[in-house]
């Protein structure tokens, strides 16, 4: 009788062997004739030599699939047992417009119009910039985008950055060392990636430098290549910045800029530079422009109408040309969304507004 030890890693003992997993009990109902123990991160196998080989084979597809979807369900299981598909699991059906799966399975895709045309807009262009109000989903689409693309192979690193800023407050000292003082402004970016990779697995890739989040002031003189880099919140930084931020671009790379020009939390709101630099880039080949709406947000349905009502006001301290370069950056953007959509998506968007307005 042979005995072997496996130590798996990349999956969190709980997915393995967790009360709620149905894992253990289907690996022990496959194979009969092994003696099978778990710990921690380690399978140990007792049984035929040739029965723990196929085990093995068994247990790498398995390992596989949980690293690309972060969830096995039963029937997963049960079809890579049975030897129902490929070794890898490339025979499970995949859901419909999938970008990534998330933590235990989590399935993240485009759930609105413009979140889709960000899609399709990253697909055909090297610069996409995403503009519109809080709660469209615009950074966590991005990032989605940026997970794919590194899953695939199609890029080495993801770069997410961001101004220090703060939000209309003034915080003064913030203890710790440099990470430590810039960890809060970075939070959002954390929340979502933690979404989609393993918290293990992500500190590692931050650790090796394959994900890298940094303040936007930590970009200048890089060369960035093989990367998918986002900058959010770029309604805080100044044309100048964008210039610098927009040349680090190097061979192979994807930037995408989102921001939202009606939460602009710079002391002189008329120093924003985003609405101004999508004026400047718009006729420019190979950049998407993508105007989100409140139509596209997602958090919880007052967030909508919240957004809706500050509409209406506008912005404290700023200035008439601010206001009308927003404005006008806004409609040029629009109206290459517009474009971009299909035929009954614009129709469909038409006969509602047109609905919208004649019951008002």
């Amino acid at each position: 009788m042979n005995e072997k030890t496996f130590i798996l890693e990349t999956i969190h003992p709980g997915a393995l062997y967790g009360p709620e997993s149905p894992l253990l009990p289907l690996l022990k109902e496959a194979f009969p004739q092994l003696k099978i123990f778990a710990r921690g991160e380690q399978l140990k196998v007792q049984g035929p030599p040739e029965v723990i080989d196929r085990f093995e084979e068994k247990l790498d597809s398995l390992v596989s699939l949980y690293e690309k979807r972060h969830h096995l369900s039963k029937e997963s299981i049960t079809a890579i047992l049975r030897g129902a598909v490929q070794p890898t699991g490339e025979d499970i059906p995949e859901p419909e417009n999938i970008l990534v799966f998330g933590n235990n399975g989590r399935i993240i895709k485009a759930r609105t119009v413009n979140q889709e045309l960000l899609v399709k807009s990253y697909d055909e262009n090297d610069l996409i910039f995403a503009e519109g109000p809080a709660g469209t989903g615009k950074t966590y689409t991005a990032i989605a985008l940026a997970v794919r693309a590194w899953k695939n192979k199609e890029i080495r690193k993801i770069i997410l950055t961001r101004p220090a800023v703060e939000a209309g407050e003034q915080l003064g000292f913030l203890p710790g060392d440099m990470k430590e003082k810039l960890d809060p402004y970075l939070q959002p970016l954390y929340d979502a990636l933690r979404d989609m990779i393993p918290g293990k697995k992500l500190e590692s890739l931050m650790e090796e430098g394959t994900v890298q989040i940094a303040p936007l002031a930590y970009m200048r003189g890089r060369t960035l290549d093989n990367a998918c880099v986002i900058l959010d919140e770029a309604q805080n930084t100044s044309l100048s910045q964008l210039k610098m931020f927009l040349t680090r671009m190097g061979k192979n790379a994807k930037f995408i800029i989102t921001g939202d020009t009606s939460q602009i939390d710079l002391v002189r709101k008329s120093d924003s530079g985003l609405a101004r630099c999508m004026d400047l880039l718009v006729n420019i080949k190979g950049i998407a422009f993508v105007r989100f709406d409140s139509g596209d947000i997602i958090r919880h349905p007052l967030v909508k109408k919240i957004v809706a009502a500050f509409n209406n006001l506008p912005a404290s301290g700023s200035t008439s040309s601010t206001a009308e370069s927003a404005a006008k950056s806004a409609k040029s953007a629009a109206a290459k969304t517009a474009a971009a959509k299909s035929p009954k998506t614009a129709a469909a968007e038409s006969a509602a507004d047109t609905t919208s307005s004649s019951s008002q």
